[in-house]
């Protein structure tokens, strides 16, 4: 044995040293990697919310945005196409909008907030496909109806509030997003007052 004393408040010392040095260390490590993790702000963008102007939207035109990397639809349908949604029930397969394919606000007839206006994500809920607008010559598809979607890719058929047709391949209404008005003349797609409560 050694009779050499031991410092203990170098030994503390160094043990405290060493702690903070590997502290630190792991501090610098885990910073980068944990910004790494997070979204791009390229990402962050994508999923933000839009803001559309819809001031120049004439009866029956359809406007066309982005949002999330989806088309989504904004659509001002006529007096005439709007009346003609309450004759469509027998005809659909969920005329009510039962399955969850809408937010609460717009489980209604006309699948949105003003009558007037329709917004839908531009996607058919068969397989994915991009649904066309027919904005006056649907009865080519359905007899009696003037407007509405048809997918082209396996022939599924939507009413202008984006129910789904009987005995075609999609099994879902077109879906709604989130939306809200900012104004008589804007709206904005993908948040809405009851995610801003």
């Amino acid at each position: 044995m050694s009779d050499v004393p031991v410092n203990n408040s170098r030994r503390r010392f160094l043990t405290s040293t060493a702690l903070v040095v590997g502290a630190l260390g792991v501090s610098a490590f885990s910073i980068p990697f944990i910004k790494y993790w997070n979204p791009s702000e390229r990402a962050k963008a994508a999923a933000a919310p839009v803001e559309v102007d819809i001031s120049k939207l004439q009866e029956g035109q359809m406007l066309r945005v982005e949002w999330r990397g989806k088309p989504v639809w904004i659509v001002r349908r006529t007096q005439a196409a709007v009346h003609a949604l309450q004759k469509l029930d027998s005809q659909l397969r969920d005329p009510q909008s039962k399955e969850k394919q809408q937010p609460v606000y717009a489980q209604n007839i006309y699948r949105s907030i003003r009558s007037e206006y329709f917004v839908a994500v531009g996607i058919c809920t068969h397989l994915g496909c991009s649904p066309t607008y027919l904005s006056d010559n649907f009865n080519t598809q359905i007899q009696n109806v003037k407007s509405g979607f048809f997918c082209p890719c396996h022939g599924s058929k939507f009413d202008i509030a984006g129910r789904v047709f009987h005995g075609v391949p999609a099994p879902l209404n077109l879906v709604v997003p989130k939306h809200m008005y900012l104004s008589d003349s804007k709206i904005i797609i993908g948040t809405d007052e009851v995610e801003e409560a």
